[in-house]
């Protein structure tokens, strides 16, 4: 830890940020920085949010290649209830926000399906229909369910209190069938688990809450929308957010942030510092010999890499009527980063952007199929830049036949399929890593969540992925939390 007793002069002299004081400053523009400002600024505190990259959302943001724009992160927003729905973590949002149930411009999903070669089980938004699969397919575990859903209804996840149990331990409890256990574990794990083959329970609870309970759903123009939403409402509220400036240094006294080193050179002091940017990434600003050797015990490992394929026809065209597949195709399902390969072809989520309920709206423009498959990260960062364009070629191929393998319909073959795109794209650990800085392109974060938020420096906190808050509208009430329990406690 830095000790020193004076802060350092900087080198930038005509920088409009260097030597400004703030209440606030929030490391990273992504969905839980955008809604920690928002509560901030509500609150008449002045904050800035500081992002190192030229576009907001973090893991969930989008880009554009030769006119064609592409979503990051979002398959679905969980979380979803029809407007007018009260008490859940959308409304609780949305209040704490002040933002109005439109401005999300959501429409629920048509129909997903967990797919293993034994048995498929689908659901959408209405609970109910996802019970009826499972008393359909696995009749003698039904009793077992319902009392496992009475519990996950009473369960208080959000305690600080609350260690870490085994999920695979916990349902074995309500019924031993080791297939329903993977069916259950294998959207759960794919949308929010650091964890290999497993995963905390109070994660297990808050996943099986959003997916099943609530719901998924997706504004017709994607991320963008709920960024959009985010900003102007920050930008509304006099917030200021700062892209390309990034924070190379958090400088440290008495156990307390004393001043903030920007990329630049540039130096600003706060009161307070939230950081969305990852527990080790954070502890590596100010004391990286630490980081180093936590990051043995407590890194996530596990990340992704996912095709993006842009058709001249929608889904349905195809058959394909699904709006998300969570597939498996080996004997046993396991979450696990490959062991000698660059991906893992096992298992995967399949999502179509198209497949919500746009009721009057007109569909999208293009069909858009999405594979995401877990992925070893070392391999994609070792491999030499020549090498790496070719592997990603052969791996989007590779991908697109497993999904053709899971997919009914038409086309079956990698040329038929071709032959229809109009674009494509993809994108791996070594991505990650350059636009969130994350460790190893994790993309849950670390295994050991930071529940309280709290570092060793008594005004620093961490918020989003690493506080164990899940999925957007999680990262964002972990934003709001954050500034709630620590920023605005006076």
């Amino acid at each position: 830890m830095s000790t020193s007793t004076n802060i350092p002069e900087s080198p930038i002299k005509d920088s409009k940020l260097n030597g400004k004081h703030f209440n606030c400053v929030i490391i990273g523009a992504g969905m839980a920085g955008l809604a920690s400002g928002i509560r901030l600024a509500l609150a008449g505190k002045e904050s800035l949010i500081l992002e190192r990259h030229n576009a907001s959302g973090g893991l969930n943001s989008f880009y554009s290649i030769k006119g064609h724009k592409y979503d990051v992160g979002l398959h679905a927003m969980t979380n979803y209830v029809p407007k007018g729905t009260k008490g859940t973590p959308l409304t609780k949002l949305l209040r704490q926000l002040r933002i109005p149930y439109d401005a999300f411009n959501l429409y629920p999903q048509l129909q997903s399906k967990i797919h293993f070669p034994e048995c498929s089980l689908s659901f959408s938004n209405d609970f109910k229909y996802f019970e009826s699969e499972i008393a359909e397919n696995f009749p003698s575990c039904i009793d077992g369910f319902h009392k496992l859903v009475a519990y996950i209804q009473s369960y208080d996840a959000f305690n600080l209190e609350n260690i870490a149990v085994s999920t695979r331990e916990v349902l074995k409890s309500y019924f031993n069938d080791p297939l329903l256990t993977s069916m259950l574990l294998c959207p759960t794990m794919y949308y929010g688990s650091a964890t290999e083959d497993d995963m905390d329970f109070s994660q297990f609870v808050i996943m099986f809450r959003s997916l099943f309970f609530e719901g998924f759903a997706r504004p017709i123009n994607g991320v963008r929308t709920i960024i959009k939403a985010l900003q102007d409402q920050y930008r509304s509220l006099g917030g200021i957010r700062k892209m390309r400036c990034g924070v190379s240094k958090i400088i440290s006294k008495n156990k307390r942030v004393e001043a903030l080193e920007l990329d630049d050179g540039s130096i600003i002091t706060a009161n307070n510092v939230i950081s969305t940017a990852g527990f080790n990434e954070t502890l590596a600003l100010f004391e990286p010999l630490k980081a180093k050797n936590i990051n043995q015990n407590n890194v996530g490992k596990l990340t992704f890499t996912e095709t993006i394929t842009l058709l001249d026809k929608q889904p349905k065209e195809f058959g394909w009527n699904d709006t998300i597949i969570f597939f498996n195709q080996s004997e046993k399902f396991s979450y696990k980063a490959p062991k000698d390969k660059l991906a893992d072809r096992n298992s995967g989520v399949i999502c179509f952007p198209n497949n919500y309920d746009y009721s009057n709206q007109a569909n999208l423009e293009y069909g858009i199929l999405r594979i995401t498959a877990l992925a070893h990260t070392e391999k994609w960062f070792n491999l030499p830049e020549t090498n790496y364009q070719s592997e990603k070629a052969i791996w989007y191929d590779r991908l697109l036949e497993t999904a053709l393998d899971v997919l009914p319909g038409q086309p079956k073959s990698l040329k038929g399929i071709q032959k229809r795109t109009i674009a494509k794209d993809m994108f791996t650990p070594k991505t990650v890593k350059k636009f969130t800085g994350h460790i190893n392109g994790a993309i849950y974060g670390c295994p050991n969540k930071i529940k309280d938020g709290q570092t060793s420096l008594e005004n620093l906190y961490i918020a989003g992925t690493d506080q164990g808050f899940l999925g957007i509208v999680g990262a964002m009430l972990s934003g709001i939390s954050i500034s709630n329990r620590y920023c605005l406690k006076d």
